[in-house]
């Protein structure tokens, strides 16, 4: 069984909160907006890290992580993109791709809204964190938790944090 933490659109924000989750996971993925290295630094320093770059990630975030990682966790097949739109309007970048050969497990950012919504005909589950930095129009940061257990995604659940901008409340 692998715990994992998914995050995503840190936009340059970590905290020891962020860092008391990961040190609990087996693997931490981020969904990209990472904004600088810093972040993904710390949470390597803890625990294996998989994530892609996002939108606002500059070159150097670009030469170390990818748009697109695809992979197998135990037995399930991931694809973590930062753009991916959802069920069953996914964005043109990954519209084809995901059709022709869907993951078992879709996850995407960018929309700093969380999301977790199964797309019965292509028979994948798509997981959205929400953002879990302080940039945007959200309010409440968030994070996901879950295991993978061989083939069998489990255990989901929602991490929240306070009200992002307390002055505002």
């Amino acid at each position: 069984m692998t715990k994992i933490l998914l995050l995503s659109d840190t936009h340059s924000y970590i905290d020891k909160d962020i860092l008391k989750y990961a040190k609990q996971a087996d693997e931490v993925w981020h969904a990209g907006d990472i904004g600088d290295l810093k972040v993904t630094d710390a949470i390597k320093a803890l625990k294996p890290l998989r994530g892609v770059y996002g939108n606002i990630d500059d070159a150097e975030v670009r030469v170390e992580f990818p748009e697109h990682n695809r992979f197998m966790c135990e037995g399930v097949d991931v694809w973590i993109t930062h753009i991916g739109g959802y069920p069953p309007k996914y964005n043109l970048r990954v519209s084809d791709a995901i059709k022709q050969n869907p993951p078992r497990l879709f996850i995407c950012g960018h929309s700093h809204i969380l999301k977790v919504m199964p797309d019965k005909k292509l028979n994948l589950i798509h997981m959205n964190p929400g953002a879990v930095g302080k940039h945007g129009f959200h309010k409440v940061r968030t994070m996901l938790r879950f295991t993978i257990d061989g083939k069998k995604i489990d255990n989901l659940e929602v991490i929240e944090f306070p009200v992002r901008h307390p002055k505002e409340v």
